[in-house]
């Protein structure tokens, strides 16, 4: 076989050859140590935890040894690709402030690309070239029926699946046939033609797994698929080689490609990167079964669930900072005012096994961080979230940013000693002060109309805004005692029969009519947010909807 013929007669007009590409993206002019990562998601509009756990990783790696962290868009499979998924991939990452250095849709861009997949199609068709030329590839015109027929005669043989040796009927083809096969126009792949044998093992050191055991590739895979565009193994190969990337790390779902991956490097004449394979997140679920995270039932698992709740992205990745390095926890408790990006990352101090993504440990961590807020803070944090979530709110909440502040400070003790540190992410603070800014009409008293009428006659007869938290409540007292409401709870508790109700009751009146609520938090102060006029145009709509 002449196997320069036959890459001419595959690839007859390339403009460049494989020498060309090695030449234009020259070694980057790098610290010494420095590494260069990158992220690498398809373009498939699913973008969830996982892919920030990696990127966080890869980030930290790359910027605390002065590399180089950028971004490829792996979109060689149409099926899958969605529209706009790139410019999701971009806003999610940088809501959770992940920063690339270069790559799609960065500016500039850098000196490495094109970063899309897709426009590196005479890239790999230099380097499948290449491989043919030197017999380490060939055409094959195999269908999927073919295949398929393949696949049912390894089973009843009891042989191992896949295109190899004896199997591969195309990796022995003649020049005369491949041209006939041409001729008729019929459909081909180009394979890589493995000298691996599956039952010769080496020891391959994976940076977070340590050494492991791999066994040789035998399979002729596929590194051309049939409209010229290629697989994942082929294009990693050669991008994360032309792109100079030291280190890829990636889920360790991607092991069982990792002897593909190695052949595939030492038959290009490749030097050998580095790999670190991360473990999956895992969760505990109600069934307390330990389990993989699941797009299908895990509504925690997409990025987009917290960018909706507005959790603020430094909380959720501190959080994910104690899934990747199990040291940091520690060094953030000795250390919980100093940035995360100074705490020394290790790919050594990662797990082995599956990380335990636990809810409520994310939770009480944003509890912490949002409770060190100050109000200028807050208000940042809280713009932020309306204009991207709910713009159409932006006047309400911002138009009068003194009531605002009122609300902050009064209600959640924003700047005060005492504040609440009981809030996750931002929707939840804004259910909070919704009362502040709606009033519901809600029919939840437990008296008839004529009590609640009486209670709210006399409560605003009384009602002094300038009252402090005693005088008010010494007025609503004397309201429940000209009521024959007791207003000592003890009294009450011992003989519940012997009254209408207790003081408690008396307040729950008010607060349902004043708030739309039956659970607030103190009652006077949320009076004195609202204002004397507020509270009594609140008061009075309930009364003229009880007549």
């Amino acid at each position: 076989m002449d196997y320069q013929q036959l890459a001419n007669l595959l690839f007859p007009d390339l403009e460049h050859d494989w020498q060309y590409y090695m030449d234009k993206y020259p070694q980057r002019n790098l610290p010494k140590g420095a590494e260069v990562l990158r992220m690498a998601p398809s373009p498939t509009g699913f973008i969830h935890l996982g892919n920030l756990y990696g990127a966080l990783a890869d980030e930290r790696v790359a910027h605390q040894s002065n590399g180089v962290f950028y971004l490829r868009i792996e979109d060689t499979d149409l099926k899958r690709k969605v529209e706009g998924a790139v410019e999701t991939v971009i806003s999610c990452f940088d809501y959770f402030q992940i920063y690339f250095d270069e790559g799609a849709n960065h500016q500039p861009e850098g000196n490495y690309g094109p970063y899309y997949q897709r426009q590196r199609a005479e890239i790999y068709h230099a380097f499948a070239k290449k491989l043919v030329a030197e017999g380490k590839a060939y055409p094959c015109f195999c269908s999927e029926e073919d295949l398929n027929k393949l696949r049912q005669q390894q089973s009843d043989l009891n042989e191992a699946t896949g295109y190899y040796g004896k199997w591969a009927k195309c990796r022995n083809l003649t020049l005369e046939e491949v041209k006939k096969h041409l001729e008729n126009g019929d459909s081909y792949v180009i394979r890589m033609r493995s000298t691996g044998n599956a039952e010769v093992q080496h020891i391959f050191h994976d940076e977070i797994k340590g050494d492991i055991t791999v066994h040789e590739n035998d399979q002729d895979v596929v590194l051309l698929k049939a409209d010229g565009i290629p697989t994942y193994h082929f294009a990693h190969a050669i991008d994360d080689t032309l792109m100079h990337t030291t280190i890829v790390m990636r889920g360790e779902e991607w092991l069982g490609t990792l002897p593909v991956h190695l052949e595939l490097f030492k038959m290009l004449g490749f030097p050998q990167l580095k790999y670190a394979h991360t473990t999956v997140l895992m969760k505990i679920d109600e069934t307390g079964t330990k389990r993989k995270l699941s797009k299908r039932k895990d509504p925690e698992l997409s990025l987009d669930y917290y960018r909706q709740l507005g959790y603020h992205p430094y909380a959720v990745k501190l959080y994910l900072m104690t899934l990747l390095n199990w040291n940091f926890e520690q060094w953030y408790l000795k250390n919980p005012d100093t940035d995360l990006n100074e705490f020394k990352f290790s790919l050594d101090k990662m797990g082995q096994s599956g990380a335990l993504f636990d809810l409520d440990k994310l939770n009480n961590i944003s509890k912490t961080y949002l409770s060190k807020f100050t109000l200028e803070q807050m208000k940042d944090y809280l713009r932020t979230f309306v204009q991207t979530y709910h713009q159409d709110d932006y006047a309400l909440y911002f138009g009068n940013e003194e009531y605002l502040d009122k609300i902050l400070t009064l209600g959640m003790g924003l700047n005060l000693k005492k504040r609440r540190k009981d809030y996750d992410y931002a929707s939840q603070i804004l259910q909070s002060i919704d009362l502040y800014y709606h009033h519901k009409l809600i029919d939840e008293f437990k008296q008839d109309k004529q009590e609640v009428k009486n209670i709210l006659t006399a409560f605003l007869a009384s009602y002094d805004y300038n009252d402090d938290n005693n005088a008010w409540f010494e007025k609503l007292k004397k309201i429940a005692s000209d009521n024959d409401y007791q207003t000592d709870m003890k009294a009450y508790k011992e003989n519940p029969d012997g009254y209408k109700g207790s003081i408690a009751d008396v307040s729950e009146i008010v607060r349902i009519a004043a708030t739309g609520q039956k659970n607030t938090p103190d009652l006077w102060t949320i009076m004195q947010i609202l204002g004397k006029q507020e509270t009594i145009t609140r008061i009075e709509k309930v009364l003229k909807e009880l007549d």
